[in-house]
Order: structure tokens, then C-alpha cells, then sequence
């Protein structure tokens, strides 16, 4: 079976951030691509404090084998104490893309 391919998410508190973020990903191979979705609000509890604050979605495309380096090197370089971290498994989409996102993923150590 191919290299399952996976939908990452975190969150960054502004449009400078998500870009370095992302860039950086890319760059190193770790994301295949990475959305940065803008004009949107979070409210949520942080150290028992009511929080409503903008954030950028990221949406980062990785394969399940390079997850594990994505998630230490975003949570090495995010600006947040504790980043958001979610990830979702994709179980369907182009066959194109999905070669295209596993074919852009370099994971070194393995």
C-alpha cells in the first residue's frame, strides 16, 4: 500500500509567522504544500483565561512517515508555547496530487 498521506493543521497568530512557517516547511521538505487561511477568530480557554483572538489556519500536506518531523519542527520554530497540532488522515483525493504530496516529502534519518 502507498504512503498514507496526511492533512496537518496549527494555527499562528498572524500573517508573518504562518508565511516564515510555511516556508520553512516546504523548504525542508517536510510539507508538500501548506495553505495559510486568514480572517479567522479562535476563542478558547489559555491558563484560565477566556482568549478570543485572529489567527491563520494552516493547512500542511506531509505523508504519515514524515509527521513525526513535521510536528518537532513546527513545534521547534511556532512562536506559540504550545501550538495547535492536529492531524487528519486523507482517504481519498487525485491520485495525481496524493503521488505529487509523496514525492515532495524528504525525511532524513531513515
Amino acid at each position: 500500500m502507498s504512503e498514507q498521506v496526511i492533512l496537518a493543521l496549527s494555527t499562528c497568530p498572524d500573517e508573518t509567522s504562518a508565511r516564515r512557517i510555511a516556508q520553512i516547511l516546504v523548504t525542508e521538505g517536510l510539507a508538500a504544500c501548506v495553505n495559510r487561511i486568514g480572517a479567522m477568530a479562535s476563542t478558547y480557554l489559555w491558563q484560565g483565561e477566556l482568549r478570543d483572538e485572529s489567527e491563520i489556519l494552516l493547512l500542511m500536506k506531509t505523508t504519515a512517515a514524515g509527521l513525526p518531523a513535521l510536528q518537532a519542527r513546527l513545534t521547534a520554530i511556532h512562536p506559540y508555547e504550545l501550538p495547535e497540532f492536529v492531524a487528519i488522515p486523507i482517504v481519498g483525493g487525485s491520485a495525481g496530487y496524493m503521488a505529487w504530496v509523496r514525492s515532495a516529502i524528504r525525511i532524513t534519518g531513515t
